[in-house]
């Protein structure tokens, strides 16, 4: 299956704050906010959401392709992506700017306060799918510039490609018309429990909402883990998988979306799907940055059996 995922590529800088955030917070003074934290440690990671989805979905063996803008500092990441499988020729290199930047900082019970430069990733909309030499079996359209979020879905409708709706941290961006228009097209809509929240909040659209009748539900809750409607009205609770220890949450939501579309394109249920998902979420969870845990597909399936039962399917995955 040829999947290609579009949505920011950028740098993360990660942050640790070694006490709480809401310990800091003054409730009737949020009109005048001004807080500063010294923080224990800084790293430089690679991140943004495609290329964090590409790198768990290349550990499980998959292939995609990512449709997206980066600057001129991003040649080493480049190289780093290939290296992993990743096709990167659809991404365009714009020379004047640079990659987008994700600044994070985290408390010690995983609370975050995060702010995001756009860099190159506004020019988003300079990439399409109509300058793809193939047509694409899925596409991820993810958090990206809206402009392009919105162009890219309405590309995906006009070349009948099927898509899953990431919308994500845009949600602030999106007006309403704008989120029912990407719902509408999807043939997955995948968020997680704060974001079904907030978009119930803008268009009235529910989780169990008839208007998603036909449509992939999936609807991450944390450490409660996932809940997958199928488009016949089936529904499955997954549990999560506990991490050894947490490092950081950054990227967790992205691995569980590499996990999950290896195992749709593998075609193996909704079920197994989101237990791959859970599972490759914890990998991301017991490290720092989002594409610095690795794993053999071997240890992959054998931590997956010590939670999960899958009746031998996954043995596909170590051919």
């Amino acid at each position: 299956m040829r999947i290609v995922i579009t949505g920011s590529i950028a740098y993360d800088y990660i942050m640790a704050f070694p006490g709480r955030f809401r310990d800091h917070i003054l409730p009737d003074k949020l009109d005048s906010l001004a807080l500063s934290f010294l923080v224990d440690t800084l790293t430089k990671q690679r991140g943004g959401v495609a290329p964090n989805i590409a790198y768990t979905l290349a550990l499980l063996g998959g292939q995609s392709a990512i449709l997206a803008t980066a600057g001129q500092d991003f040649p080493e990441y480049c190289a780093w992506l290939e290296a992993h499988g990743i096709d990167t020729s659809p991404i365009k290199v714009i020379p004047e700017l640079f990659t987008a930047s994700f600044f994070a900082s985290t408390d010690q019970v995983s609370g975050q306060i995060a702010l995001f430069y756009p860099g190159a990733m506004a020019q988003a909309s300079q990439v399409s799918f109509h300058d793809l030499p193939y047509r694409p079996d899925f596409a991820m359209i993810s958090p990206d510039d809206p402009a392009a979020m919105a162009k890219h879905l309405r590309e995906c409708l006009e070349l009948g490609i099927p898509y899953a709706y990431d919308v994500s941290w845009q949600l602030a961006r999106l007006a309403a018309d704008e989120i029912r228009e990407g719902i509408r097209g999807c043939q997955m809509l995948i968020v997680n429990d704060y974001e079904m929240g907030l978009i119930t909040d803008k268009t009235g659209i529910k989780e169990t909402d008839p208007a998603l009748k036909g449509k992939i539900v999936v609807v991450t809750r944390g450490e409660k883990g996932v809940t997958i409607f199928d488009e016949a009205g089936g529904r499955y609770d997954i549990s999560a998988v506990p991490p050894s220890s947490v490092a950081d949450p950054t990227g967790a939501g992205d691995a569980f979306r590499g996990g999950l579309l290896r195992g749709m394109a593998a075609g193996w249920g909704w079920e197994l799907a989101g237990q791959m998902g859970a599972l490759a979420a914890t990998y991301c969870l017991e490290h720092t940055g989002t594409q610095n845990h690795a794993y053999s597909r071997a240890e992959f399936v054998q931590r997956f059996r010590e939670h999960f039962e899958d009746a031998g399917v996954l043995d596909t995955l170590l051919s």
